[in-house]
Formats: C-alpha cells, sequence, structure tokens
C-alpha cells in the first residue's frame, strides 16, 4: 500500500501553511482588534470588491460558509459591514464595508503586508513572481478538481 511522504506532498505542505498562517494571523487580530481570520478575510474581500454577496466572498476564498455567515454576522454586530438587499436577487444580500470597517481594515492591513513581507523573506522578485504564477495555476488546478469529481 503507498505511503505518503509528506516532505513532498504538496497538499500537505499547503494546507500546514495555511493553518498555522490563519491560527497566527488569527490570534494577532483577535488580541488586538477582536476579530478573528475570518472576519479579516471578508473585510479584505469587501474593501478589493467594494460590495459583494457572502456567497461571492466564499467561493473567491474558500471560507466555508458556516464561517462566513458568523464572521458577516460578528462583522454587522460590530458595525463594520452593513448589508443591503442586491437588486439582481432579491433573496441575496449586498454587503459593503461602513466606515469603521474601512478604518478596521486600513489598520489591519499594515500587519497583514508586514507578515507577507516574513514569510516571503529569502526570495528574490522573481522567486516571489514565480511563486504566485505556480499558486495561480494549483488554484486553477484546485477549481477543476472540484469540478470533475
Amino acid at each position: 500500500m503507498p505511503q505518503l511522504d509528506l516532505d513532498r506532498y504538496v497538499p500537505f505542505f499547503l494546507s500546514s501553511i495555511g493553518n498555522k498562517l490563519s491560527r497566527g494571523a488569527s490570534r494577532i487580530y483577535l488580541a488586538r482588534f477582536g476579530i478573528g481570520v475570518n472576519e479579516w478575510r471578508l473585510l479584505a474581500n469587501l474593501k478589493v470588491r467594494g460590495t459583494a454577496s457572502a456567497g461571492a466572498i466564499c467561493e473567491a476564498s474558500g471560507i466555508d460558509k458556516a464561517a462566513a455567515s458568523r464572521a458577516t454576522g460578528r462583522l454587522q454586530a460590530l458595525g463594520l459591514v452593513q448589508a443591503v438587499p442586491d437588486r439582481a436577487d432579491a433573496r441575496s444580500r449586498a454587503l459593503s464595508l461602513t466606515p469603521a470597517g474601512e478604518a478596521m481594515h486600513d489598520a489591519i492591513i499594515r500587519i497583514a503586508l508586514d507578515r507577507e513581507r516574513a514569510l516571503l523573506a529569502g526570495l528574490d522578485a522573481a522567486e516571489r513572481d514565480q511563486l504566485i504564477a505556480l499558486l495561480g495555476k494549483l488554484y486553477a488546478n484546485v477549481d477543476r478538481l472540484d469540478r470533475d469529481s
């Protein structure tokens, strides 16, 4: 029977890195800002998109729908996100940042970018570009895997 070589099994590396990054970010964001990494992901997505449904954010970032729903509720309770009925789909609500949500995003983004710089330390610009290109290909392959299964 085959056995995984965890030193060469890419899904193990990706999930381990993602888990460690999320756990560390959540610890920092909770301590400093009172929100976790799922709330941060929603804030970051809304900053980029302007408005979006929770479903669209889940689809783009791979956040579990239940976790996104809890994060959305928490952000609304904190006054960081507002929801309005979506004109295109009456059953859906479009989320957007409030001024307080914009301010929270702007405070956290500095830490997030510092963490990214630390993660990528030792890689030159060409290696970073190559890594991003390769990750983009993996991202596309995951979508294909989900469609094909």
